[in-house]
């Protein structure tokens, strides 16, 4: 298998973000008597959330599925990227006779607080300075995130959403969703995530960040003004973090140690392996949508999540009392959120005697299984999805 071309240095593809305004889909600004109350102390006003929904709201408001991206995905779920121009992060998933069929529900899915795909986050004007806020933004956290999605669901006039789905970063939401609005959501599906963040895992951050504050072009954060880009610590922080949704199976089925368009080694410091040209595209190609300081705020919001030390550090407290139906889902390859910890969550949920199902796809496409054509797992979804359908009485247009 022949990777993307390395060629190029990294960094050299600017990057290049839509305006707010210009993005498709829908916006919700909240004005400076309307603040959102972080978790930080800060009370953020004004601001925006940017959004995208699929289907129909039935007449009842029963058929609501929030979506929950991962730290690198948005709200284009399911359509062409504005940016990139790229399928949705999730289209195998998401569409008409698909597992997640709009059809049948009324799906959203909002852009994280912090994010820079609409929703206001480092690279939006900070109004009272009159620039972009840069390390000024506030430090956020899951929760904040969550509470800014009520501020959606709320102005969408839904009461409670029949289902929150969601992967990595997206199983974090959706497991504060569960804890913190039990009676707003009647099913759950943390998808490959953890109840808190490993010290492995903060540590390949740290290593991610590091990169991209080491760039000269970072300057301390305010490269919008002073017209720079810290590409090069974006690219290798996305190329360090790419190798942690992998598996050492499936990079071997894909690259082997195969040489990339060549006969023979270089005995230079070049692109010689397809894996390594492979990973320059994914630096390279992520700089044109995403900004380093939002890399920044939302890794470490990830870093600070630890649901049970929220409830005395007892996990199972969390979901204490919840009458949400719960599908945990992990991968047998996934060493990034391992199965151990999806079953520590498991037996959290037993332990309160919450309505849970678990599974275990066997594959060996690592973390990123849930962004990939998994049958058994689009299968287990679909069966959970259709059981909760049949017991809410939700009915099918």
């Amino acid at each position: 298998m022949n990777a993307p071309s390395g060629s190029a240095a990294l960094g050299l593809i600017p990057a290049n973000p839509l305006l707010s305004d210009q993005l498709p889909g829908h916006r919700l600004d909240f004005s400076h008597d309307q603040p959102l109350r972080l978790d930080c102390g800060v009370d953020l006003a004004p601001f925006r959330l940017a959004y995208q929904t699929y289907g129909t709201l039935n007449a009842d408001r029963s058929n609501a599925v929030l979506i929950l991206h991962a730290l690198t995905g948005d709200q284009f779920v399911a359509e062409p990227h504005p940016v990139t121009g790229k399928p949705g992060w999730w289209d195998m998933m998401v569409g008409p006779g698909k597992t997640l069929d709009p059809e049948h529900y009324f799906l959203i899915c909002v852009n994280v607080l912090g994010g820079c795909m609409g929703t206001t986050g480092p690279r939006d004007l900070d109004p009272a300075a009159g620039r972009p806020y840069g390390l000024s933004f506030p430090m956020i956290t899951i929760a904040d995130m969550v509470r800014a999605q009520v501020r959606v669901i709320d102005h969408l006039g839904i009461d409670k959403l029949f289902c929150v789905i969601g992967g990595s970063m997206g199983g974090m939401q959706v497991l504060q969703w569960a804890a913190a609005y039990p009676e707003r959501v009647f099913a759950a599906v943390p998808i490959a995530t953890a109840a808190r963040h490993s010290a492995q895992n903060i540590a390949f951050h740290e290593v991610g960040r590091q990169a991209i504050v080491a760039d000269p072009d970072w300057c301390n954060g305010d490269y919008l003004v002073e017209g720079r880009y810290p590409h090069r610590g974006l690219a290798v922080a996305r190329m360090a973090a790419h190798i942690t949704y992998l598996s050492e199976m499936s990079l071997h089925r894909k690259f082997g140690r195969n040489l990339q368009n060549r006969p023979s080694l270089s005995f230079g410091f070049d692109a010689d392996f397809q894996v390594e040209s492979y990973l320059r595209h994914q630096g390279s190609t992520f700089v044109e949508r995403f900004d380093a300081n939002s890399y920044l705020y939302i890794t470490r919001a990830m870093d600070y999540f630890d649901l049970a030390a929220e409830h005395g550090g007892v996990l199972a407290d969390a979901f204490r009392g919840t009458a949400t139906r719960f599908c945990v889902v992990s991968f047998t390859s996934d060493w990034l959120f391992p199965t151990a910890e999806s079953r520590a969550l498991v037996h959290a949920l037993n332990a309160v005697a919450a309505n849970v199902s678990f599974v275990e796809i066997p594959t060996d496409r690592g973390h990123d299984s849930f962004l990939l054509e998994e049958p058994e797992f689009w299968a287990v979804l679909a069966g959970f999805l259709n059981g909760c359908a049949e017991h809410r009485g939700l009915q099918r247009r």
